[in-house]
C-alpha cells in the first residue's frame, strides 16, 4: 500500500494535513512553530480555554471575536490585548469592543504560565490565534491547525478601528469591500459570519432596525416581525443601561450552522446578518452552509487560518511581550 506524509484514511486527519500543506509558510507563520521552542504551549493554552469554558461558557464567543479583531486592526499582531496609558487610548477602549469584548483575563493567564515554562518565547498574538481556535473546538467542535510565529506589534490606536472593523449597518457590497482589503475572499466573510450564531449583542447595535430603520420611522422590513417584537421588549426605543440579547437565539452557546438557518426566516440581528441573502451569490453561499454544515465548519477553519494570517509581523518585526497588555 503506498504512503505519503500527507494521506490518511480519516476524513478529519485529511484536512489537518490538507490546512498544514496550504498554509505551513504563509505569510513566515508555520503549523508547529513551538514544537521545539516550547513544546507545552498549545496544551497550555488549550487547558486554560477549556478551564474557562467549563467555568462560563458565554466566553467563547468573545474569544473568537477577539481574535477577529486583532487580526482586522494592524494586522494579528495581539495590539486588541494593550491597555490604555495615560497618554493613548487603546483599540479595546473603542465602542466597537468595549464592553462587549471579554475574556482578557484567559489570555492573561495562558500567558502567566507560559511564561513560567518558555520566557519571552511565545507571542501573546499566537496564544490569541491559538485561543481562538480552542474556543471554537470547545462551542462548534471543530478544529484546525494553527500557523504560528507572529509577533506583538507596540502600536494600538482607539481611533484606527472606525475605518478596520464592520459595523453591523454594512450591506454585502460594503462587507464584501472591507474582507478583499484584508485579502479574504466573499466566501470567507460568509463563512466567517457563521460566528455569529454564538455570542450577545447590546440593543444600540441594531436599535434603528427596530424603530428608525433607515431614517424611516419603521421597522426594517427584512427583519421578521415576530422576532421585532420580542426584541422591542428587551430593547426599548431609549434606555440607557444598553441591555443585550443573543445574536442567535436558539443555540446561543453552540457555535454551528443554525445561523444561516436563521437567516431564510429573517432573524439576522445585524442588517449585515441579513444582507447575505440579498445577493444571488452569497445568498448561494448560506444554502450551502445550511444544507452541509460539515463543509461549512471546514471552511470555517480554512477561513480563520487566512484571516490569521493578515499582515502579521514576523522575524525581527515586533516583540514578544512579557505582560500582554504592557510593550517592552
Amino acid at each position: 500500500m503506498k504512503t505519503s506524509t500527507c494521506m490518511s484514511i480519516v476524513g478529519f486527519l485529511w484536512m489537518a494535513c490538507y490546512l498544514f500543506s496550504v498554509y505551513a509558510h504563509a505569510n513566515g507563520l508555520k503549523v508547529g512553530y513551538y514544537r521545539h521552542k516550547c513544546p507545552q504551549a498549545e496544551s497550555i493554552v488549550r487547558r486554560t480555554i477549556s478551564q474557562a469554558l467549563k467555568a462560563d461558557p458565554t466566553l467563547a464567543a468573545p474569544l473568537i471575536r477577539m481574535h477577529f479583531h486583532d487580526c482586522f486592526v494592524r494586522g494579528c499582531d495581539g495590539s486588541i490585548l494593550l491597555d490604555s496609558t495615560p497618554n493613548n487610548k487603546v483599540e479595546k477602549e473603542s465602542p466597537a469592543n468595549f464592553p462587549s469584548l471579554r475574556g482578557f483575563e484567559v489570555i492573561d493567564e495562558a500567558k502567566r504560565e507560559i511564561e513560567a515554562k518558555c520566557p519571552q518565547v511565545v507571542s501573546c498574538a499566537d496564544i490569541l490565534a491559538f485561543a481562538a481556535r480552542d474556543s471554537a473546538s470547545k462551542a462548534g467542535k471543530m478544529y484546525w491547525q494553527v500557523p504560528a510565529g507572529r509577533k506583538d506589534g507596540r502600536i494600538s490606536n482607539e481611533e484606527d478601528i472606525i475605518d478596520n472593523l464592520p459595523p453591523p449597518s454594512f450591506n454585502v457590497q460594503q462587507l464584501t469591500n472591507m474582507f478583499e482589503k484584508k485579502g479574504l475572499s466573499q466566501e470567507d466573510m460568509v463563512t466567517l459570519s457563521g460566528a455569529h450564531s454564538i455570542g450577545v449583542s447590546h440593543c444600540s447595535s441594531f436599535r434603528d432596525r427596530l424603530y428608525n430603520f433607515n431614517n424611516t420611522g419603521v421597522a426594517d422590513p427584512t427583519l421578521g416581525a415576530q422576532l421585532a417584537r420580542r426584541l422591542k421588549l428587551t430593547c426599548p426605543p431609549a434606555d440607557t443601561q444598553d441591555p443585550t440579547v443573543a445574536l442567535e437565539g436558539i443555540t446561543p452557546t453552540q457555535l454551528d450552522n443554525r445561523y444561516y438557518t436563521q437567516l431564510y426566516r429573517k432573524r439576522g440581528l445585524f442588517t449585515s446578518d441579513q444582507t447575505l441573502l440579498s445577493t444571488p451569490s452569497t445568498r448561494n453561499m448560506v444554502k450551502s452552509n445550511v444544507v452541509n454544515p460539515s463543509s461549512w465548519r471546514n471552511k470555517f477553519g480554512e477561513s480563520m487560518v487566512k484571516m490569521g494570517s493578515i499582515d502579521v509581523l514576523t522575524g525581527s518585526a515586533g516583540e514578544i511581550r512579557k505582560n500582554c497588555r504592557i510593550v517592552l
